[in-house]
């Protein structure tokens, strides 16, 4: 039975990733998590009691506790979820991610080296009896910005135009150094944008159905037509349980859900399903870096792996609405005065 670390368990996407793992699989899983203002325990109710998932709250940077974890649950797999994910404040306070995303990384990746049971005569050997398996969950946002035209691949050169992203791509190439320096058994990820439940609502889909729901202004940075290909949640979790089971030692694996569409048609689209007026879209000034266009290509993970994406963009989007019209009281509970004062406009 495989042991699995899941950082970052709380949030959005760690959530629903947990959910997945502890319904399709006979494996022990460890949510540890910091519970910052995107983690939220309320997101795994549902499967709290459940005996194959244990909680324990902590820090990626706390290298005693992140090896304690190890040698109390015998990990033998690592998937990374925990960072600061937004862009916006990482433009704030861009040295939180530095050491959450980067610093936090190595200290998983030297934790998950130590535990090798390797052979006596070569610590760095690379025929290892029991390796810990470390997949780090990334985004399409390390490749920067496309053109009207054209897919990011897994070989599309690295240019991240904010913070965040250069923390994540920084993060990226240490998982590399380690598969190349120690033979570390690793595969990245690098997913499009991610919309579903329980997603925290500073983030475009929950941030707009809430204001709409509450008859507040929709802001919309710009001109509005700021293009992502967008994931169903579910559709990301079961590609990184495939690249889990079947991902190549080294690779990396673009994961996107053939959904381009420009903020501005989702705004509308909300607008539209909840029946409320195009007059709540309140333009405002754009921020600085704001990458134009993502779109991923996915055909390494669907041809070597076999994953292909379930959800249309229609689907889930009829689906996530529903979702959060049904659970009114969990986005109320998690709203705080630092949301507010930050998206107050």
């Amino acid at each position: 039975m495989k042991n699995i670390l899941v950082t970052g368990g709380a949030g959005f996407i760690g959530s629903n990733f947990i959910r997945h793992m502890i319904q399709q699989y006979d494996y022990n899983i460890i949510n540890f998590d910091l519970l910052t203002y995107a983690g939220n325990l309320d997101n795994l109710k549902d499967i709290e009691g459940n005996s194959k998932y244990y909680f324990i709250k902590g820090d990626i940077r706390d290298r005693q506790q992140v090896k304690s974890i190890f040698e109390t649950y015998d990990i033998d797999t690592v998937v990374n979820f925990a960072a600061e994910s937004h862009v916006d404040r990482s433009i704030e306070e861009p040295d939180v991610f530095l050491s959450t995303n980067v610093q936090g990384t190595q200290v998983l990746l030297d934790t998950a080296k130590q535990y090798w049971k390797v052979t006596p005569e070569d610590k760095y050997c690379r025929e290892f009896k029991v390796g810990v398996k470390y997949l780090q969950v990334s985004t399409d946002e390390v490749y920067g910005s496309l053109g009207k035209d054209g897919l990011f691949t897994e070989t599309s050169p690295l240019a991240p135009n904010s913070p965040y992203s250069a923390s994540k791509t920084s993060a990226d190439l240490f998982v590399r150094a380690y598969h190349e320096t120690f033979g570390l058994p690793v595969n990245i990820t690098r997913c499009s944008n991610n919309y579903g439940p329980y997603q925290f609502p500073e983030k475009l889909i929950p941030l707009m159905i809430n204001n709409c729901l509450n008859h507040k202004v929709l802001p919309v940075y710009g001109d509005g037509m700021q293009i992502r290909d967008w994931l169903h949640v579910e559709d990301h979790c079961e590609a990184i349980a495939t690249v889990l089971h079947k991902g190549q030692d080294g690779e990396i694996y673009n994961i996107g859900g053939n959904n381009e569409k420009a903020n501005i048609e989702i705004v509308r689209l909300i607008i539209n399903k909840l029946g409320k007026s195009q007059e709540l879209i309140q333009y405002v000034k754009d921020r600085p870096g704001h990458d134009r266009r993502y779109a991923i290509d996915n055909t390494k993970i669907s041809t070597e792996l076999g994953w292909k994406p379930k959800y249309t963009f229609e689907e889930g989007m009829i689906q996530t609405i529903e979702w959060y019209l049904e659970h009114k009281e969990w986005i109320n509970d998690i709203i705080s005065g630092d949301y507010q004062t930050y998206y107050k406009l």
